[in-house]
């Protein structure tokens, strides 16, 4: 039996094909996924603010796009996989508030895709922008990343096929 570990805002999780993972209330936020096809294990990140987080804010650090990647990555590593082994796609960044000057989902989805660039990573594949909510699903066992939009029903955004740039 495959369990659902759910990924709060903030928070990183990491698991084996024993289990999923899925994020939900993604409105600003990036949820950034990464799957290793050679070992079947999967991680999830449900980044809330761009950059690095202040001195001092340890217990809080994950929110921050820098801090939770650094995490995944370092978690994924320590389950036996390697960073070029890795799929990444990332789906989030929306301005739900429809505010006219509200950029915080532009500056995460900015920050966050800057931070796997510069570690060398491509993105797969992604649900980003908009005005509309989403949800994230990562099944570790296939690699199938799914995502809603508002109230949609699940769709498929990335599956083990070859990376675009």
């Amino acid at each position: 039996m495959e369990d659902v570990i759910f990924v709060s805002t903030g928070d990183v999780k990491v698991c084996d094909i024993n289990h999923h993972l899925k994020s939900t209330a993604i409105g600003s936020c990036i949820v950034v996924t990464a799957w290793d096809s050679s070992q079947k294990i999967g991680g999830m990140a449900h980044v809330m603010l761009p950059g690095v987080a202040p001195k001092g804010k340890k217990e809080y650090a994950t929110r921050y796009a820098a801090n939770a990647i650094d995490k995944l990555l370092d978690q994924l590593s320590q389950l036996g996989t390697k960073k070029e082994k890795l799929e990444v796609c990332l789906i989030g960044g929306a301005n739900v508030l429809k505010r006219e000057n509200d950029t915080i989902g532009e500056d995460n989805l900015r920050s966050t895709e800057g931070i796997l660039a510069d570690k060398g990573f491509l993105i797969k594949s992604k649900a980003v922008g908009g005005t509309l909510r989403r949800s994230a699903f990562l099944n570790v066992s296939s690699g199938f990343v799914y995502y809603t939009e508002g109230d949609s029903d699940e769709r498929l955004l990335s599956n083990t096929t070859k990376l675009s740039t």
